[in-house]
């Protein structure tokens, strides 16, 4: 017979599937699931929303600032690209990583050169910070501006800021008298379309003339 060939629930020994128990591991399977993609979730939320309400615990800073003083109220935990960029409005500093492995963040801190994405603003209140608008004089371009304008040191742009900070450190301490030089000490900034060589020209005419 047709029902011994394609037995139905009624007719064959095998268990059948619990309807219940079924909604059940849906539903488990589902909790699961949204277990895992909050935390993303929420972590972007709280990202979205940090800067526009008020924070308990933030303070007022002082940061001297391509030579001018500016105060920020920020919380003790705020790094200083953050500042920057959302609180200062200075945005040439780029965000790239955000876990000083690019380079794109580089500011000088008293001449020095500083991921601003591992500092602290906190940590910086009276020395002077230099970011990549403080560079130039006016309309008069910085030396290492200008050497990347000639040499086209850049394609996306998106690194170029802390390319040329970068550069300028370099440049002054002494670290870029060679070629092999100069690579290793620009080896912290990182190009994605792949301008090192024009970098490298723009990094060496600059020290060549000082």
């Amino acid at each position: 017979m047709v029902s011994d060939l394609f037995p139905t629930p009624e007719n064959t020994s095998e268990p059948q599937p619990d309807s219940n128990a079924r909604r059940s591991f849906m539903k488990q399977a589902g909790g699961i699931l949204g277990l895992a993609l909050a935390p993303p979730l929420v972590a972007q939320a709280e990202r979205l929303t940090a800067y526009s309400r008020t924070i308990e615990g933030a303070t007022d800073l002082t940061l001297r600032i391509n030579g001018q003083t500016r105060t920020v109220r920020a919380e003790p935990r705020v790094t200083l690209l953050d500042a920057l960029r959302e609180r200062l409005d200075l945005t040439g500093t780029k965000k790239g990583c955000d876990h000083g492995q690019c380079g794109a963040c580089t500011v000088l801190i008293d001449g020095q050169r500083v991921n601003s994405c591992l500092t602290l603003a906190v940590m910086v209140q009276g020395k002077e910070i230099t970011t990549i608008e403080g560079l130039a004089q006016g309309d008069e371009l910085h030396p290492m501006q200008a050497a990347f304008l000639k040499h086209d040191g850049f394609q996306c742009g998106y690194c170029t800021p802390g390319q040329i900070m970068s550069g300028v450190a370099c440049v002054s301490e002494g670290h870029a008298k060679t070629d092999d030089q100069c690579r290793e000490w620009m080896s912290g900034n990182l190009c994605r379309c792949g301008a090192y060589a024009n970098i490298l020209a723009a990094v060496r005419e600059v020290a060549s003339k000082g």
